[in-house]
């Protein structure tokens, strides 16, 4: 069984911490509507085209899932901008709550979803106490990798994942 490729979209796919009026290089602007944008202006995301094939060469050694605040609107609004299939996504019982010990609220959902196999995550909110609870919590091996929001997935993030899957 292949490891799971978690994939966090505002951060790693849509650098939102980049200057408000620089586009990063190689991104195209999208406006969309996701729930809760049903008023005021569209939510601007910017995506690169090329991270869909990125992601795609990755599936030779990852099952893909959306680990995202969009749950299953990535698969409407993300996915097909970057030429995606539908994807597996976690739907957390809760957002933005309660952590254990400190640490991001996704981690308490995503080692029950993951259930002992090996995963990579990306996320832009990733910490040491992410890491050391994973570590201490889940009997498989991990990669947790924090992307910074300002400039999201480069070419050293690709193949540090597809160093560690191969």
């Amino acid at each position: 069984m292949k490891p799971l490729l978690l994939i966090d979209v505002d951060g790693p796919l849509n650098p939102y911490g980049a200057q408000p009026q620089r586009r990063p290089e190689g991104y195209l602007t999208h406006r969309m509507r996701p729930t809760g944008f049903t008023e005021g202006k569209p939510l601007r995301v910017w995506l690169n085209p090329d991270h869909g094939a990125e992601l795609l060469a990755l599936a030779r050694w990852y099952d893909l899932v959306w680990a995202t605040t969009w749950k299953d609107e990535a698969n409407d609004w993300i996915g097909p901008h970057l030429g995606l299939p539908r994807l597996p996504f976690i739907d957390w019982p809760v957002m933005h709550g309660w952590a254990p010990r400190g640490t991001f609220w996704k981690t308490q959902y995503i080692l029950p979803y993951a259930a002992g196999r090996p995963f990579a995550w990306i996320d832009d909110d990733i910490t040491t106490l992410d890491r050391e609870y994973v570590d201490r919590s889940h009997p498989a091996h991990t990669l947790l990798m924090r992307i910074d929001e300002r400039i999201g997935l480069t070419r050293p993030d690709f193949d540090a994942l597809a160093d560690w899957a191969s």
